[in-house]
C-alpha cells in the first residue's frame, strides 16, 4: 500500500510550510509580549514619570497611531521585495525600540519612544499574511491563521502573568530591556531560514513545492505591480471588511491597555486575581482563534467560502455584543470578569474569515489588502484608551466603554452581511 495522501501530498514527505507557520506563530507571540506587557506596568510607569491617566492613553495610542500610519507603506515594500528582509527590519527595529522604552524620563520621551515603537512594528501582520499567501494552500487558511492568532492570544494572555511576576524581582524599565531580546533572536533565526518562494527553499520538495503553488492562487515569481494601489481599493466589500476589522481592534485594545485598571478601579481586584482576569480575554482568544478556524474552513467547504465566513462573522459578533453587554452590567465581579473575557474572544473567532478574506481578495497584493484592513483596526485601536478614559473621566462610570463595545460588535455583525470574500464575486 502507498503513502496515505493529504490533498495530493504524499503523507511520508516533510512539510517545511508548517515550520514556516511555526516561525509565524512565534512572531505573533513576541509582538504581544511586548505590546502587552505596557498594560501591567503602567502603574509603575505613572507613579515613576509622575503621567495622568489621559497622558498614559496618549501613550498607549502612540503605538498605534505609528503603527496605522506606516502599516501600508510597510506591506506594500513587502510585496516588493519580500516579506524576509521586511520581516527581519521590522522585529529588529521594534525590539530596540522596546528596550529603549526602558530609558524613557518624561512623559515627551515615552511618547516619542512608543511612536517609534509603533514605526517599527507596523506591517507585522501583513506581512505573516502575505507568507501565509505564498506558502499556505487556500483550503489550510482558515486553521493557520486561526493558529498564528493563538500565538499572539496565548502569549497575551500569560504576559500579565509573567510580567507581574518578573516585576517583583526587576525594576519596569529592565523589564522592558529583557523583552526586546527575545525579538532579536527571533529576527535573526528568522533572517537565515526562511525563504519568500516555497521553490526557493532548499527543504523544500518538488512534490510539496507542486501541491503549495497549485493551490494557492498565484503565479510563481509573481511580483506586484504599481498599479495595485487602485486595485486594492477598488475591491468590492472593502469598506465593510474594514469597518468590522476597526470593531475587533478597538475591543482588543481595551484588553491590552484599559482591562487591568477597569478590573482593579470598577471590579476591585488585586494581585493573583487581577493577573488571571487581566489574562484570560486574550487566554480565552487562543482557544477561539484554533476553533474559529477550523470552524471558517469547516463551514466554507459545506457551505462555500461567501456563506461560510459570512456565518462564522454574523454570529459570532452577535453573540460577543450580547455577552459583552451583560459583562458590562452584571454587578458580580467574577462573572464580569468571565463574560468580558468570553465578549472578547468571540469577537476573535472572526480572525480567521477576516484574514482569510484579505488573503483572497488581495492576491498578488496579499500584504498591502491586509494591511488596508488592519490600519483600519489600528484606527480603532488609537481611539480605544483616548475615549475610555474621556468617558470614565466625564461620566465616572466604567460600565460605559464595555456598552460602547458591545455596540460596535453588534456593527460588525451586519457588516459581515455585506463582506464578498471571493474575488470577483
Amino acid at each position: 500500500m502507498g503513502p496515505r495522501q493529504v490533498g495530493n501530498l504524499p503523507h511520508n514527505l516533510p512539510r517545511v510550510r508548517y515550520q514556516v507557520v511555526a516561525f509565524t506563530v512565534a512572531l505573533a507571540g513576541v509582538t504581544y509580549l511586548d505590546r502587552v506587557c505596557i498594560s501591567i506596568l503602567a502603574p509603575a510607569i505613572m507613579a515613576d514619570l509622575s503621567l495622568t491617566m489621559d497622558q498614559m492613553s496618549y501613550v498607549f495610542s502612540a503605538f498605534t497611531f505609528a503603527y496605522a500610519i506606516f502599516e501600508m507603506p510597510t506591506a506594500w515594500w513587502a510585496d516588493r521585495i519580500g516579506s524576509r528582509r521586511v520581516l527581519t527590519r521590522i522585529v529588529v527595529w521594534w525590539s530596540a525600540f522596546t528596550m529603549l522604552t526602558a530609558a524613557a524620563s518624561s512623559y515627551v520621551v515615552m511618547l516619542a519612544t512608543r511612536f517609534l515603537f509603533g514605526v517599527g512594528e507596523a506591517g507585522a501582520w501583513p506581512n505573516a499574511g502575505r507568507v501565509f499567501s505564498r506558502w499556505i494552500p487556500a483550503v489550510e487558511r482558515g486553521r493557520v491563521q486561526g493558529v498564528f492568532f493563538a500565538g499572539a492570544h496565548l502569549a497575551g494572555g500569560l504576559t500579565p502573568g509573567v510580567v507581574a511576576w518578573i516585576a517583583l524581582y526587576l525594576p519596569w524599565r529592565a523589564v522592558f530591556v529583557l523583552f526586546g531580546f527575545v525579538g532579536l533572536a527571533w529576527a535573526a533565526a528568522w533572517y537565515r531560514w526562511f525563504r519568500d518562494e516555497p521553490r526557493e527553499h532548499a527543504s523544500v520538495s518538488p512534490e510539496e513545492r507542486d501541491y503549495i503553488e497549485s493551490s494557492r492562487g498565484i503565479a510563481p515569481g509573481h511580483v506586484s505591480r504599481a498599479g495595485d494601489w487602485k486595485q486594492v481599493f477598488r475591491t468590492p466589500g472593502l469598506v465593510p471588511l474594514c469597518v468590522q476589522y476597526f470593531a475587533n481592534t478597538y475591543g482588543f485594545y481595551f484588553f491590552i491597555t484599559w482591562l487591568p485598571t477597569y478590573l482593579t478601579n470598577a471590579r476591585g481586584m488585586q494581585s493573583a486575581e487581577l493577573a488571571i482576569f487581566a489574562g484570560l480575554p486574550l487566554t480565552l482568544s487562543a482557544v477561539a482563534d484554533v476553533t474559529g478556524g477550523m470552524t471558517t474552513d469547516a463551514l466554507a467547504r459545506r457551505l462555500g467560502i461567501k456563506n461560510g465566513y459570512r456565518l462564522v462573522g454574523c454570529v459570532a459578533y452577535l453573540l460577543g455584543a450580547a455577552i459583552m453587554l451583560a459583562g458590562a452590567l452584571t454587578p458580580q465581579a467574577r462573572l464580569a470578569g468571565i463574560l468580558i473575557a468570553v465578549g472578547g474572544a468571540l469577537s476573535m473567532f472572526t480572525l480567521a474569515p477576516s484574514w482569510s478574506t484579505a488573503i483572497g481578495l488581495g492576491g498578488p497584493n496579499a500584504g498591502l489588502m491586509g494591511a488596508v484592513m488592519n490600519t483600519a483596526g489600528q484606527i480603532g485601536g488609537i481611539l480605544s484608551p483616548i475615549v475610555l478614559s474621556r468617558l470614565v473621566g466625564r461620566f465616572h462610570d466604567w460600565s460605559l466603554p464595555l456598552i460602547v463595545l458591545s455596540g460596535l460588535y453588534l456593527i460588525a455583525s451586519a457588516c459581515w452581511l455585506f463582506i464578498k470574500p471571493e474575488r470577483g464575486k
